[in-house]
């Protein structure tokens, strides 16, 4: 009965590190004995909790927005009493956005989905972004979550976060400058009708 326990908290403890490992080397030239030796571990023990890359690779997609949720749990958290939880997390995203890399492991999934698998963990991932985006935003205007403005709204603050990730991959904008990209459109996506 302990089993399944012990080899969820093994993958747990291995999937931030292939989420980095993919985000660098992308899907194709990840090979699991590289994808092991970065995990310090045999390729076999990966290949007990994964039945192939493939399933890594999904893994370290879901990942991207547990890590994020997780980062913006403890922000919140923190924050002052009354404050705007989407302002918060505006104000984080602006200065650390993309810091970890590993919007580059969203953009290599991108060029794998003509795989079934992968192209549905980027949807989950997508759409959690997007209904947390969508729940912090009604709350801040103080609507429904359903509301048509606030669905438009979280669409496109998610695609906020995709171009400020192509700045910062292409040297298109200084942080700086894609910090004041995330803030201003930011707070004009969160308090406009949408």
């Amino acid at each position: 009965m302990a089993r399944p326990t012990l080899r969820g908290a093994k993958r747990q403890e291995l999937v931030s590190v292939l989420a980095r490992a993919f985000a660098e080397l992308g899907f194709r030239r990840a090979t699991t004995a590289e994808l092991a030796r970065r995990c310090e571990v045999q390729e076999t023990i990966l290949y007990r909790l994964w039945p192939g890359k493939r399933e890594m690779f999904v893994a370290a997609i879901e990942h991207v927005f547990a890590e994020s949720a997780a980062a913006w749990k403890i922000l919140l958290r923190r924050a002052p009493k009354g404050e705007s939880a989407a302002k918060c997390i505006l104000a984080y995203e602006a200065l650390h956005h993309g810091e970890h890399g590993l919007y580059r492991l969203v953009f290599t999934g991108l060029s794998e989905c003509d795989d079934s698998a992968i192209r549905a963990a980027l949807r989950r991932m997508y759409g959690s972004f997007h209904q947390f985006v969508a729940g912090h935003i009604a709350t801040h205007r103080g609507v429904s979550r359903d509301d048509a403005a606030v669905l438009r709204a979280a669409w496109a603050i998610v695609g906020l976060g995709i171009v400020a990730s192509l700045t910062r991959e292409l040297g298109l904008l200084s942080a700086r400058a894609r910090a004041e990209l995330i803030e201003r459109v930011g707070e004009m996506l969160l308090t406009s009708g949408g």
